[in-house]
Parts: C-alpha cells; structure tokens; sequence
C-alpha cells in the first residue's frame, strides 16, 4: 500500500474517454493512480483533478509506450509514484491510419498497429510483471488488458491491422495468466463493444444504423463507464480464481442472433 493505505494502478492512455473513465473508477475503488499518456496535456491534468476529489493520489507521467529506450524509466517512475503498483491497465491503442480494403494496407499503418497496440503492452506488460515479482507482495495484484470485440466475434472490413493486432494482444494475455498466477498476479482481458469514444466518431452514422437494425441485443451504444467498472471490479479482486478470463462488455454484441 502507499502513504494513504490506498493500492496504486497504473492506466495507458488515460487523457483518452475510455482511459478517463477507468481513472474515475479505479479512484472511486480507492485506488491512487499512475496516469500516462503520450504527453501531460489538458485532458490528463483534468482527470487527475476528477480523480483527486474521490481521494485518490494521482501521478501524471508522458511516455512513448513504443519506445524500448524509455521504457524501463518510465516503469521506475510508475512504482516510485507511490513505493508499488498493484495494478497494470494496458489500454493505450491506436486507430488505423485510414479505414480501407485489406488490400490497401499500408505497411505504415499495419507496423503503427502492431507497435502500439500489441508489441508495446507486450513489452509494458513484461517489464511490470517483473517488478511486481521482485517486490511481491501479500495481497493479489493484477495486470487488465483492454482488447476489442472484433478480436475473434466480428471482422470489420476496414480495420484489418486493427483487430489483427488486437487478437494477438488478446492470445498474449492467456500466456501472461500462465506464468504470473504462481506469482499473485491475476491477468483478465475486458472487450468493449460499441463505445462513443474518439475512435468510433468517424463512423458514428454507421454503427448508429448497426445498432438499430438490431446487431447490437442491448438496443444502444455502451457507455465507457460500463468498461471502467468492470475494470474496476477485476482491480479490486471482485472476481478471484479465475485468472485469464475474457470479460465482455459489448450489449450481446458478440452473439449470432437468428
């Protein structure tokens, strides 16, 4: 625990809505936090103050999560925040490069995917695993990996590199769950469905026509606060013996109806 008695987290692409909101939660489940994003800008800065009137004590730390130079500074940094962490969230990602036939992928856009999306948590992911080993602990810690519905339930047509970076994020977290339960660290992954986030405005009309003609059960867009509390309850240990499980947040989105 830190100075306050709180266990810390720390959360990838936190000045975005979906890492936001996961802040939000995890202050509200008495956790203080590391957040990082690419630079400390306003978005960030406004989350750490949303984030300290629920309690909690927040880091604000920039970092290129692609960078294998900067990497292990920026991990001393996100545990000598507050002396530990108990908790990693990989939800940093980006978008493709342009939305397009598989044909049409760029080289540019496919590597920018793969980089970011799977080998920098991959990288992250290892690197706090192995500090979390050598500081142990006795309570649990956790290490939540934010995917997609797309992994395996639906291919989109345009974001091929996307959901393929995705799915190998996705395989990645059942390795991890392996090797780190014998450690007191439980893995889980949580796919989102359909969020109103930056990523999804360009596509908005679509997916609004998706969802009406009935491909999502539940009848509407989720909520980024519907993720962020199932993060919130896997940090917590809300959901103990069972390690790598793939929590779905997506309104039924993922089922064939007929």
């Amino acid at each position: 625990m830190s100075a306050s008695g709180r266990p810390a987290a720390l959360v990838t692409g936190a000045a975005g809505g979906l890492g936001g909101a996961i802040a939000t939660a995890l202050a509200s489940a008495d956790f203080d936090l590391v957040l990082a994003d690419r630079e400390v800008g306003e978005a960030l800065e406004n989350r750490r103050d949303v984030c300290a009137t629920l309690g909690a004590d927040v880091c604000l730390l920039a970092n290129d999560l692609t960078s294998d130079a900067d990497r292990p500074g920026f991990v001393d940094a996100a545990f000598a925040a507050f002396g530990h962490l108990d908790c990693l969230v990989n939800n940093a990602g980006v978008s493709v490069l342009s939305r397009g036939d598989i044909l049409d992928v760029s080289p540019k856009s496919f590597d920018r995917c793969i980089a970011v999306n799977l080998r920098a948590q991959f990288f992250l992911t290892q690197q706090v695993a192995k500090r979390m080993i050598a500081a142990k602990a006795e309570t649990r810690r956790s290490i939540i990996t934010v995917t997609t519905v797309a992994v395996d339930h639906h291919v989109g047509k345009v974001l091929a590199e996307y959901a393929i970076a995705k799915a190998g994020l996705s395989h990645s977290l059942q390795h991890w769950a392996v090797r780190l339960e014998c450690e007191g660290i439980d893995c889980y992954e949580v796919r989102p469905g359909m969020m109103k986030t930056d990523m999804t405005a360009t596509t908005r009309d679509k997916y609004d026509g998706l969802i009406a003609s009935g491909f999502v059960p539940a009848g509407r867009w989720g909520e980024t606060a519907e993720v962020a509390k199932a993060v919130a309850v896997l940090a917590g240990g809300g959901l103990s013996y069972a390690t790598g499980q793939t929590i779905h947040v997506d309104g039924g989105m993922r089922f064939k109806v007929f």
